[in-house]
């Protein structure tokens, strides 16, 4: 059991609901965070508030932690470095006031409303100010199989599709003629994309130039 499964299972704490399986994977990318005095994280979807407190008590005091929800209740959670934002997700103008004044995040995790639409502004709109060494998480992908999200299997618009497509950008300075559909932003600032059940991480960083070496006798 790791710190992030023990503060949800056995330590007081508002309603918070995740599925098991992604203690670890926010274990295996978050840790070299925790208690960094310049950490600032973006959670989108506040519900309850307990996701907030499981990030204060990970991430430590110092961190900067800013929930975004459309329901005006979840104001009521903010409090010291704990910030919350009224606002849709689906909405560019109101993501760009969140950047506006808070800067760049370390980690940004869409824990939103799960519709594609939203999934995909949001992840257009906000994936540029994710700093070098942080990551963009995007949760509950599930639904990208689900009709009532706007999901399906192998539906074009659906968020996993779009995750899909952008492996291609990932290889881009590989694909022959270096065609710029393919070389772009998300080519030079994208180390790699992991993906899980329900779950898609990019790790963001510079790219250094490829080249292909040769050692050894």
């Amino acid at each position: 059991m790791n710190r992030l499964e023990d503060f949800f299972y056995n330590q007081p704490h508002r309603i918070c609901q995740k599925w098991k399986h992604y203690f670890p994977i926010y274990e295996r990318f978050f840790s070299k965070f925790q208690n960094k005095p310049d950490f600032k994280i973006l959670e989108i979807g506040v519900s309850q508030g307990g996701s907030l407190d499981m990030w204060r008590n990970y991430f430590g005091d110092q961190a900067l932690i800013v929930g975004i929800d459309v329901t005006e209740h979840c104001k009521t959670f903010e409090t010291g470095n704990t910030k919350v934002r009224i606002g849709s997700q689906q909405d560019p103008e109101f993501l760009k006031s969140v950047i506006d004044e808070f800067g760049d995040f370390d980690v940004i995790l869409d824990d939103g409303g799960h519709m594609m639409e939203q999934q995909i502004t949001s992840f257009l709109s906000l994936y540029a100010h994710v700093k070098f060494g942080g990551f963009y998480v995007v949760e509950d992908c599930h639904t990208s199989y689900q009709e009532q999200f706007g999901g399906g299997i192998r539906k074009p618009d659906s968020f996993i599709e779009l995750a899909k497509r952008k492996i291609d950008e990932l290889n881009g300075l590989h694909v022959q003629g270096y065609h710029r559909e393919f070389n772009t932003d998300f080519t030079r600032t994208t180390l790699g994309m992991s993906f899980y059940d329900s779950v898609v991480v990019f790790e963001k960083g510079e790219v250094a130039p490829i080249e292909s070496v040769q050692a050894g006798s």
